[in-house]
């Protein structure tokens, strides 16, 4: 997927909001937290996002994959899609849906309805 292509995805979730922070980052929140990342990590198609614990398993050591720099290292479970062969366009676009329903999960019930979630 390209980063127009990311971008145009990330932005089609309810309630989601787009700042661009660190540089050229485009990053998406819902309820003011983060669940994707687009262009950073060196190539404009690089995306980062939450995973459970399962998927961070499997994936931190799938090519075009890695434990998200920063996040990771902290103890966060984000994995980074930065290379091919990475994940199919429709793995991907998966892998961004359960980033949101994981933050939308976590936000507090006041919050969800707030946003009409």
């Amino acid at each position: 997927m390209t980063r127009n292509d990311l971008t145009s995805f990330c932005a089609t979730f309810p309630a989601t909001t787009h700042v661009v922070q660190w540089g050229d980052a485009d990053v998406y929140k819902v309820g003011g937290k983060v669940f994707a990342i687009v262009g950073m990590g060196g190539t404009d198609a690089t995306v980062t996002f939450k995973a459970s614990h399962m998927a961070f398993e499997i994936l931190s050591d799938s090519p075009g994959l890695r434990p998200a720099p920063y996040m990771a290292s902290r103890g966060l479970k984000w994995i980074q899609h930065y290379a091919e062969p990475g994940l199919s366009d429709d793995s991907l676009r998966d892998h961004i849906a359960a980033s949101y329903d994981m933050v939308v999960a976590g936000l507090t019930r006041k919050k969800r309805s707030d946003l009409g979630l």
